[in-house]
């Protein structure tokens, strides 16, 4: 939006209660509206950060500027249902986290802007190039999935006789990120001449037999993919039973779990 538009949208917001129901829903309607699509559970910092970014912006929900936000659950049927129904509300533009919701809004439509916050979108196919994106998408292109060599060298440092790191992602299906994801943990721990155990999992609901897989694979750590970031609690303590140490490559998890589970690391 303009300068120009977001005083007026200002004004608007000032003048409003003061004129009749009917014009007041009008100018209601007038005001943008934003789909917010999270690959989430509620409640996700994600949403909260967009609003506290917004206001600081000088937009204000439900004033100048109309949020509707949408949780997947972290299932990607649900994404899909949830993106139609925002197309179907006439959206202003979507605004769609992690590649899950980013691909349920393309599939959705061609013509609504699309504001992505995706880890890979050229690995994804969502974008031609990071320079012309092309389509109605643009957005941001994380670094989560160049990451490893990083991830690598800070488990070594922590676990010194370190041999095997376990790798927890989604499968393609669930979210088509997993594949990058996995393959720059692979490349830097071939680089370092470590064995990998990747586990790939379409929910929460098969984190024990995950875990159960890698242990046998002997891994002393797991590098977590960041869809499972909001899921931390669950995780760090199966992690803490199979004596496996938890990097999440989402902050939510904080620094403390990861501790927690690595003061039961074993000396191999």
């Amino acid at each position: 939006m303009r300068r120009r538009d977001v005083v007026v949208l200002l004004g608007c917001g000032a003048v409003c209660p003061l004129v009749a129901p009917h014009a007041y829903s009008q100018q209601l309607a007038s005001i943008p509206h934003v789909g917010v699509l999270v690959s989430a559970s509620e409640p996700h910092r994600f949403a909260d950060d967009l609003r506290r970014g917004l206001e600081r912006l000088g937009y204000s929900d439900g004033r100048n500027i109309v949020l509707d936000v949408r949780y997947t659950q972290g299932r990607s049927d649900r994404a899909a249902e949830l993106a139609a129904e925002l197309v179907r509300n006439r959206v202003t533009i979507i605004v769609a986290h992690f590649t899950p919701a980013v691909r349920a809004a393309m599939a959705a439509t061609k013509t609504i802007p699309i504001v992505m916050v995706a880890g890979a979108p050229l690995q994804s196919g969502f974008i031609k190039s990071l320079a012309e994106p092309g389509g109605n998408v643009t957005g941001l292109s994380a670094m989560d999935a160049e990451l490893g060599g990083k991830r690598i060298q800070l488990l070594r440092d922590l676990i010194p006789n370190l041999t095997c790191v376990g790798v927890l992602a989604t499968t393609p299906t669930t979210d088509p990120f997993s594949k990058p994801f996995v393959a720059d943990i692979q490349a830097a721990a071939t680089t370092a001449k470590l064995k990998i155990s990747p586990v790939l999992i379409s929910g929460p609901n098969e984190f024990e037999g995950a875990f159960s897989a890698m242990a046998k694979d002997s891994a002393q750590a797991v590098i977590a993919q960041g869809f499972f970031g909001p899921y931390a609690k669950a995780i760090v303590p199966i992690a803490n039973g199979y004596r496996i140490g938890y990097m999440s490559t989402d902050r939510s998890a904080g620094r403390k779990k990861f501790r927690g589970a690595a003061e039961h690391l074993p000396s191999r």
